[in-house]
């Protein structure tokens, strides 16, 4: 399991690599614009493609594009949800232009019940990916479905609701879509994943539920919050509910060896990021030794 950060942009995406390599990330995620506006500036394009071929030369992979907190596919408010649709196709865009290899995104709420938000999400799925595919004249990024901590009307808060939503997806014909699954997230709408069995459960339920080769990142975070809480707050590798332990198992447990744990920290930069990713790295050598 190859481990990475979400890493800064503000500064270009030549500071991005530089800070990336520093940290010790082998993965990435970024902003492709900022999270809490519809619309960005125009990307300009040599620096995306300088900044896919730094990447390639590094060898960091994969790298994944984290969407606008703005985003509700499961809005019932007709004019947001035509918004977040359009702001999701320009999301996917961006991310191609990247050459990243997944669009993160919040599945929004779910005001009438999980069954219709799971149809509005995948619809708006659906939507968004063949309107950038179709101007970009090919395929374009997959769009990974995140989970919720569960707050609320939040929708996706177990992998019954993800699953519902891929499965909506899939059936009007579009194949491009995975899952982000938030370690924090999970812990906080009420799923163990403290120890080797609780992730021998959930990879066993998502399997089923879902397929594993949909699971394409891991957001590893600790949870400051209790197990069912749904207290979305982040902890370091650690410091919350999930532990130690519990990232050791997650490193243990082979039928998610594809996938990329990306850190999501609190904290100043580089401090965050360095400590953290050195925790990991040491869970994930202490699983492998013999």
């Amino acid at each position: 399991m190859r481990i990475g950060a979400h890493v800064p942009v503000a500064h270009g995406f030549a500071v991005t690599m530089a800070y990336a390599l520093d940290v010790g990330c082998e993965a990435i995620q970024v902003f492709a614009k900022s999270p809490r506006m519809w619309a960005g500036p125009r990307m300009d394009t040599d620096s995306a493609a300088a900044f896919a071929l730094a990447r390639a030369e590094a060898g960091i992979a994969p790298c994944v594009t984290h969407a606008a907190y703005l985003i509700n596919l499961g809005s019932t408010d007709d004019a947001l949800w035509e918004k977040s649709v359009l702001a999701l196709a320009d999301e996917v865009l961006r991310a191609a232009r990247l050459r990243a290899d997944g669009v993160v995104v919040h599945m929004g709420t779910a005001a009438d019940g999980p069954d219709a938000a799971a149809v509005r999400v995948a619809e708006g799925v659906c939507r968004a990916w063949t309107t950038a595919a179709s101007a970009l004249g090919s395929d374009a990024p997959p769009v990974l479905l995140e989970n919720a901590a569960g707050a609320g009307r939040s929708f996706g808060r177990d992998v019954a609701e993800i699953g519902a939503a891929i499965t909506a997806v899939r059936a009007l014909h579009v194949d491009a879509v995975g899952v982000c699954i938030d370690t924090c997230h999970a812990f906080a709408a009420g799923i163990d994943l403290r120890d080797a069995d609780a992730w021998s459960a959930f990879a066993g339920e998502f399997q089923e539920r879902i397929g594993l080769e949909r699971l394409r990142v891991i957001h590893a975070n600790d949870c400051a919050g209790g197990l069912g809480e749904h207290r979305d707050r982040h902890a370091w590798i650690g410091d919350g509910g999930i532990g130690e332990a519990g990232f050791a198992a997650m490193f243990a447990e082979r039928r998610i060896a594809h996938v990329a744990a990306i850190i999501e920290m609190p904290g100043e930069q580089p401090v965050k990021d360095v400590e953290n990713l050195a925790r990991l790295r040491r869970l994930r050598e202490s699983v492998s030794a013999p």
